[in-house]
């Protein structure tokens, strides 16, 4: 019994993580005449012993063995252990170094040095696994290979004849080493060739043979280091001066002018706009042919590049590694808790990219980008599906919703957008069909969540995703579409009629009214794909809108000012459905409930379905009323903080949430009971549930669910008799429609706690 999970790399490399009882693993025998491979079998809990031809010695967590392909071995382990187990391909050089070795166990300590940074570096990938693509992968075994290589290589300094392949991997190991002391302000050439028992000068040799220096290479990857900060919020209590320091410069006004120098814009100015891209950085989310080949080419060490260039190579390859780790999901260093009183446990930070969000859909089967414990904080970056409504403003240098949004004629980032087939065999409008929408950062794994328990979602705080766009310096805008699915389309007034016209607002903060203002609006007009498919009206989600073929009417709501509400539309765990459930409808597990009140302050309550809750949020607005009546809301990118808290089931026996089959939602002042059509669509409308719920929805409906989810709210919550809950629901609760363009259109009760001084 155990579990295991695995991932593959573009090279073929294969990465697993095992947990389970005690086990024998051995050499596969059609392995053996191999000399192209290397595994590496790192124990991280556990104890055993190892065996490699007629040698054999204990093993023990910490421990981190390089097994040859073409030599037969065994390890035994006793008890119940955790191990990386990674097979690297094209490790002929690492092999080679085995080889010179005095035995035939090749053991790396980790106990301290550069074996303790390949033991935290390989424990850092088996917590991260389930969310690392194939290219992420190919990042980390290109890391891998310089530390194992840095850890067998001969200590003798290497002389100017030394082959190509060893002043490469010598190359790595310095940057590697670099990178782990780029925060000392004195480090210098001597120190890190020292470190690595090398000469200075030879050092030197291999970054003039890249075409740099070694004070010029670690000038660039300290400001790329402070680019990455300055663009993000949960460091926003560091000052400028502070983040520079960080990262070794001992002079703000030097840092300054350095930065502007690379960047083209502040230190302040950045800060402003805090996802801006340099230009040496525009091409990762949405690469061209030329640099999407050249990525690819650059972890694989073509050996027809010129020497130089392999060179070059190896310093683009460690600085994109470094960049790709600090946009992962990760720990921060440390959070203040909103109150004196409250424990937001450990905290993290969940970037949106093309690597983080799915698109459209929810199911069982998604893989967790990350695992949470009870009791931690997240602050989550969220990004709205009708960014391309207005790409400079909205996407253009956003690093993070390029990556999200890249589409061009042979390729989408994120193919699957929405539950529909993948083939786009219905209506032939791309894959997944736009059966769904949202784009939803997730899901986060809870763990120790079982079917059962209730998930609590405290929202911390809700924020604007700044434009990137130089031109938009620290402005923030959203789009509203009137759209084929709104309640209005076939109601309208004047001509043309039909007709969708998306409105972009600017979202201005408190010093300027915290409102929203209309901008321009224009008619959607036919709109062609990069794949050539042309959408009469808006029927697929991140369509590119070619602003050459609409025209923009700047002359909209010139005198009214919109008061911004900013909240998640999408907030979820997932059904216990492995096949993908269309993100539109709202249901028992949440989802799109579209309830401006979940917003800072809120609590919403959630019914577990599946092991580890997988928490998903998305569709963030800036403002919307009740009903959504046009299809949209002002739909705006936000990063939100949440805290997750678990509710067992057995904690809960006897109570009001013994029994939540629905979203329960808690503000300051109010409870607000959530009432659908239908409570559980999947459920009550059977196979065809998908479809049939945007058939058969009404308010009637919605309507009695609220009423009777509100009366057993306050007859089980509050020990009323029904005759009272009743009374009380006609004379003091209000109703409201929550919206009447997602399916399963929603009625919510709002209960004041002020009826109830003695509970509040």
């Amino acid at each position: 019994m155990g579990y295991i999970a695995f991932g593959v790399s573009q090279t073929g490399s294969v990465f697993t993580t095992l947990n389970a009882s005690p086990q024998i693993f051995t050499a596969r025998d059609q392995l053996l005449t191999r000399t192209d491979s290397v595994t590496a079998f790192v124990i991280l809990e556990g104890s055993g012993q190892i065996e490699v031809g007629a040698e054999t010695a204990p093993v023990s967590a910490g421990d981190i063995h390089l097994l040859d392909a073409s030599r037969k071995w065994k390890i035994e382990l006793v008890s119940t252990f955790r191990a990386a187990i990674i097979r690297l391909e094209k490790a002929n050089f690492i092999s080679r170094l085995m080889h010179t070795g005095k035995t035939d166990i090749c053991r790396i300590a980790s106990a301290s040095g550069i074996g303790n940074v390949a033991f935290e570096f390989i424990e850092a990938i088996t917590q991260q696994l389930a969310s690392l693509t194939p290219d992420d992968l190919e990042q980390m075994e290109g890391a891998l290979d310089a530390i194992f290589v840095a850890s067998l290589a001969h200590k003798e300094e290497v002389d100017d004849e030394t082959s190509t392949s060893m002043q490469l991997s010598h190359l790595r190991r310095i940057c590697r080493t670099i990178e782990a002391r780029l925060s000392d302000p004195d480090l210098s050439a001597v120190e890190v060739a020292k470190s690595e028992q090398l000469s200075a000068r030879y050092l030197q040799k291999l970054f003039a043979s890249a075409g740099t220096t070694f004070g010029e290479y670690v000038k660039k990857r300290r400001l790329d280091r402070c680019r990455i900060d300055l663009a993000n919020s949960s460091l926003k209590h560091l000052t400028i001066s502070e983040l520079c320091f960080r990262w070794g410069f001992n002079d703000a006004a030097n840092f300054s002018r350095a930065f502007h120098v690379e960047y083209g814009v502040s230190p302040k100015a950045y800060r402003t706009q805090p996802r801006s891209a340099s230009r040496k950085y525009e091409l990762r989310g949405r690469p061209g042919p030329s640099s999407s080949t050249h990525a690819k080419n650059a972890s694989v060490q073509d050996e027809s590049l010129p020497r130089n260039a392999r060179f070059a190579e190896v310093l683009i390859e460690a600085a994109l590694l470094e960049t790709a780790l600090a946009l992962t999901p990760k720990r921060s260093a440390s959070v203040n808790a909103t109150s004196e009183d409250e424990d937001v446990g450990t905290h993290y930070y969940v970037p949106a990219s093309a690597k983080t969000v799915h698109w459209g859909y929810f199911s069982s089967l998604i893989k967790p980008i990350l695992s949470v414990k009870s009791g931690d904080s997240l602050t989550i970056e969220t990004v709205t599906q009708h960014a391309y409504d207005d790409y400079e403003r909205m996407i253009e240098g956003d690093a993070g919703t390029e990556s999200i949004f890249f589409w061009d004629k042979d390729k989408k980032a994120i193919d699957r957008r929405g539950a529909g087939p993948l083939d786009a065999s219905i209506f032939g409008r791309g894959a997944g069909e736009g059966f769904g929408v949202h784009i939803c950062t997730g899901p986060i794994y809870v763990q120790d969540a079982e079917p059962g328990d209730v998930l609590e979602i405290r929202i911390l705080d809700v924020m604007p995703r700044p434009a990137a766009n130089p031109k938009y310096l620290g402005q923030s805008f959203g789009s509203n579409a009137a759209s084929w699915w709104g309640f209005h389309y076939h109601d309208l007034l004047t001509e043309p009629k039909p007709r969708e016209v998306v409105t972009i607002y600017e979202i201005l903060d408190a010093d300027h009214g915290n409102c929203a203002k209309a901008v321009y609006n224009f008619r959607w007009t036919p709109q062609i794909d990069p794949f050539g498919v042309v959408h009469e009206t808006i029927d697929y989600p991140g369509v590119p809108v070619d602003h050459d073929k609409i025209v923009k009417n700047y002359d909209v709501l010139k005198s009214v000012r919109i008061p911004v509400r900013p909240h998640f539309g999408v907030l979820a765990v997932a059904p216990a459905h492995a096949d993908p459930i269309d993100s539109v409808p709202p249901s028992f597990f949440g989802g799109n409930l579209d309830n401006w009140r979940a917003t800072k302050g809120a609590r919403l309550y959630l019914p577990v379905a599946v092991e580890g809750a997988l928490f998903s949020v998305g569709d963030p607005h800036a403002s919307q009323g009740d009903s959504e009546l046009c299809g949209t809301a002002i739909e705006c990118s936000l990063t939100g903080k949440f805290q997750l808290v678990l509710h067992k089931k057995k904690d809960l026996e006897g109570g009001f949430f013994a029994d939540l089959d629905y979203p329960f939602l808690e503000t300051e002042t109010e409870w607000v009971i959530q009432g659908l059509s239908y409570a559980n669509h999947l459920v009550q409308l059977g196979p065809l549930a998908q479809s049939d719920v945007y058939k058969k929805t009404s308010l009637d409906l919605a309507m009695r669910d609220a009423f009777r989810k509100v009366r057993r709210y306050l007859m089980t919550a509050h020990k009323l008799t029904e005759d009272e809950a009743i009374s009380l629901i006609s004379v003091g609760v209000d109703f409201g429609v929550t919206q009447v363009v997602n399916g399963n259109w929603g009625v919510h009760a709002v209960v004041r706690k002020s009826m109830f001084p003695e509970v509040v």
